[in-house]
């Protein structure tokens, strides 16, 4: 089951920047994702909520937003959603 592979690989990440309660919580959710109780549907939703709050741009749609170069946009931190580089724009 892929979902069995992506949960073990979640729970090997280093939670040091999460506070204990978005641990305990973000191990709940992968839980219940891993044991089948979410649809797809339910995960779509749920993706769209946190995108909506997170607003994670493209390094060139962040550059262009913010009036600055690719490289300079390149120095704002990054992550990575969805095997995507974004940069995350909620300020």
């Amino acid at each position: 089951m892929a979902l069995t592979c992506k949960y073990t690989q979640f729970k090997k990440l280093n939670h040091m920047q999460l506070s204990e309660y978005e641990q305990k919580a973000i191990n709940k959710l992968g839980e219940s994702i891993h044991l089948g109780k979410w649809s797809n549907q339910g995960m779509v939703q749920l993706i769209e909520l946190v995108g909506d709050y997170l607003n994670p741009l493209a390094i060139q749609e962040y550059a262009d937003a913010h009036g600055i170069s690719y490289q300079g946009a390149r120095k704002h931190r990054q992550t990575e959603i969805l095997r995507q580089k974004r940069i995350i724009d909620n300020d």
